[in-house]
Parts: structure tokens; sequence; C-alpha cells
């Protein structure tokens, strides 16, 4: 398993974090010719050395050939990207990016998405931007992406539509319900570009969790603070041959006084059925003396809208509470062993240098009945005959 984690404490535009992912490949040389070479017409990118405050990282620049066409509406967006030498999940991740940079400036401006001119992302710098972290994420292989809250900077920014503030309002609709703050710069330091990358991407935001970094990736912008302008990325690459993984999940939960435990078990049914990972209830005593439950509810990232809504609906509270879990998770496998009592599936965890096994209950009732003998009986030679046999846990 591959995590990566952003830090955003001087925001996050497309060539910073391009650039910080560069600095992840093995040969960033040859992905720059391999950038230039899937089709953005009028484009030539190079990556150059960059110092920001005394830290080295890498900076990118896209050279525009200006008496080529620039794309920017829509429909051309989505022409251009379907005509790309690059992978059906490369291209399905910039037309996502695009989706939510157009429903952005939709909102904002009041005009139909068609109609929408994309005064920033249109341009084939930008184009440039989100394919090749889209190639980069791919290449390298992540399968969780976690940053930090987004520092967004303060003030004002110039653009064909005049003079806005900061964050423009197209990066502060994508930003909604993302961890933000002005801090104590002034100057545009996240923009719409930036924005969706992270918000199609990272599965969750907050502090760093343990994690052994393998890599470290510095991305610099091209404007001078006070403080180093500088995106990090922090690879780290688990040893899969041990199994288990390091993940993270929300924890959605509410008090509740004045419905039956026919009604939550109801609720109950309804998230496990919509994907939750777990659902549990905690007894607690509330005001006046009140004795109540807590209803909770573990998520992956992606539901985890869906199902505080339904919390939300199907519940009597009146407001939920959700923060994010970092989680250690043992890697799992079903084998089946041959015992006296017959075949029974077996659930074996591992990871960590932990190994457990559990048989399957209703393999253990069925031929506890079967046999006449107590659950306890086939249960336990399950579990011995799979100890006996266990297996590398590398396969």
């Amino acid at each position: 398993m591959k995590t990566l984690y952003f830090e955003c404490n001087m925001g996050a535009a497309g060539d910073m974090l391009m650039a910080s992912l560069l600095e992840l490949h093995e040969n960033s040389q040859e992905f720059i010719t391999e950038l230039n070479n899937i089709g953005i017409d009028g484009v030539k990118i190079t990556a150059f050395p960059s110092n920001k405050n005394g830290i080295t990282g890498t900076h990118i620049d896209v050279l525009i050939d200006t008496h080529g066409h620039s794309h920017g509406h829509y429909h051309d967006i989505q022409h251009t990207v379907g005509h790309l030498n690059v992978s059906n999940t490369v291209k399905e991740n910039v037309l996502g990016i695009y989706k939510l940079i157009a429903d952005a400036e939709s909102h904002v401006h009041g005009v139909p998405v068609n109609q929408i001119h994309f005064h920033e992302v249109g341009e084939k710098d930008a184009v440039a931007d989100i394919v090749g972290c889209c190639l980069l994420v791919n290449m390298l292989g992540v399968t969780e992406i976690l940053a930090s809250p987004v520092h967004v900077g303060f003030g004002s920014v110039h653009c064909e539509h005049g003079t806005l503030p900061v964050p423009a309002p197209a990066a502060a609709e994508i930003l909604k319900g993302i961890p933000i703050y002005s801090g104590s710069i002034k100057g545009e330091l996240c923009t719409p570009t930036g924005a969706a990358l992270l918000k199609r991407f990272v599965a969750s935001f907050g502090e760093m969790p343990p994690m052994i970094v393998a890599k470290i990736g510095c991305g610099m912008g091209a404007k001078d603070f006070e403080t180093a302008n500088c995106l990090r990325a922090f690879l780290c690459e688990d040893d899969s041959r041990d199994g288990g993984e390091h993940d993270s999940a929300f924890e959605i939960s509410c008090n509740l006084d004045d419905m039956t435990p026919e009604a939550i078990g109801a609720v109950f049914g309804m998230l496990f059925e919509n994907g939750a990972l777990d659902v549990y209830t905690t007894p607690i005593m509330m005001k006046k003396s009140r004795p109540a439950v807590m209803l909770t509810c573990l998520c992956q990232a992606k539901k985890r809208d869906e199902l505080a809504l339904l919390m939300l609906k199907y519940t009597s509270t009146l407001g939920v509470r959700i923060k994010t879990c970092h989680r250690d998770v043992l890697s799992r496998k079903t084998e089946t062993v041959s015992t006296g009592y017959g075949s029974i599936r077996v659930k074996r965890a591992y990871g960590f240098g932990v190994l457990k096994y559990k048989p399957e209950y209703e393999d253990v009732l069925a031929a506890a009945r079967q046999h006449g003998v107590a659950y306890m009986t086939v249960y336990d030679e399950a579990a011995r005959v799979a100890h006996a046999a266990a297996k590398p846990v590398a396969d």
C-alpha cells in the first residue's frame, strides 16, 4: 500500500502539485518527455531546480505557442482530453477535475456549464498541469491520498472579471467541505486548479498520521513570500509482504434519547446497506439524567456525506458529529480447511507481525448441528487446523 500526504501550508496550485509528484518519480526527465508527447498541442513543459528560502525543489514551467488555438470552453476541453494518448483512468480523472471547475464557475457566474470560458484553467498550461498530475498519481500507484488543511491566503486577485477576493470565488466554491484557513500571507495561494485536484484525489484532510516516509517531493511556486513557497508531498511505501494497512475512516455519531430500539435498529440496517464499515451504539446519560444511546457509524471518505445525511433524515437527531480516524488494519483472506466435521471457511487476518484465524460462524454452526456437538468444539478444531496449515503471509 502506498500513502501520499500533501502538505498545503502554502496552498495548492497545479504546477506545484505536479512538481511535488514529479520529484517522487524515478526518472523525472523521462516523464517530462512523455508528457510533451501525449498530444497537448502548442505546449512544451520543462522542469528545473528551484530554491525558496533555502529549500531546494522543482519548478514546472509551461511554454505556450501563442499562435495555436486556445481551448477555453468546456466542450473544447472534453475534445482535447478525448484525443490525448493516455489511459482511460487518466482521462476520467482529468475530465472529473474539469467538471468540478466547470460546475464551480457555472455557480459563481450564473451561466450554464456549456457557456463557461475558463479564465484560469482553459489555458493550455493548466491543461498540462492537470494531465501531468493525473498521470503521476497513476504512475506512482498511490492507494490513498491525504492532505493538510489548505492555506488559501487573503487579499485580492486580478483576473479577466476584474478584482476578486481571495480565495477566488471558483476556488472557494470547490473548497466547500474542505478545511481551509486564511493565515497571514497576502495573496492567492490556492487556485481553482489546485483546489479541484485536491478535491478529486484527497480522501481526507487533517494532521499527518503516523507514517514511515520513503520519499519527499518539493513543488515550488513562482512567487516569493516571507515563507518558502513550497508544497511538499510525502510518500509512504508500506511493505505489503507483511500485510496490514494504514488508512483512515470517518466516524459519524449522534445522541438519541427519543427513539425506540426498533427504530434505531431500522437505521442500523440502512447504514450497512448503504456502505457503512461498522455501526454500533453506546449507552450514555444526557441532560436531566435522561438515559440515551450514541449511534456511531464508521465509513470511507466517499460515503461520508451520504451516510451523514441518512442519519439526519432517519433519526430524531438535529445534528451529527464527524471526525477522521486513522486506522491500522490487518489484511484479510478467507480459506477453507478440512476438519473432522467437514469443510469450514476460516478468515485469516495478518500484518504488523500479527496472525489471527477466525472460523466463519455459519459454517461452524451448521457443522455443529449436523454432528450433534457443541459450537466451540467445531470452532476450536477449525482454528487448530488453520494454524497447523498456516501459509506464509506473502502469498
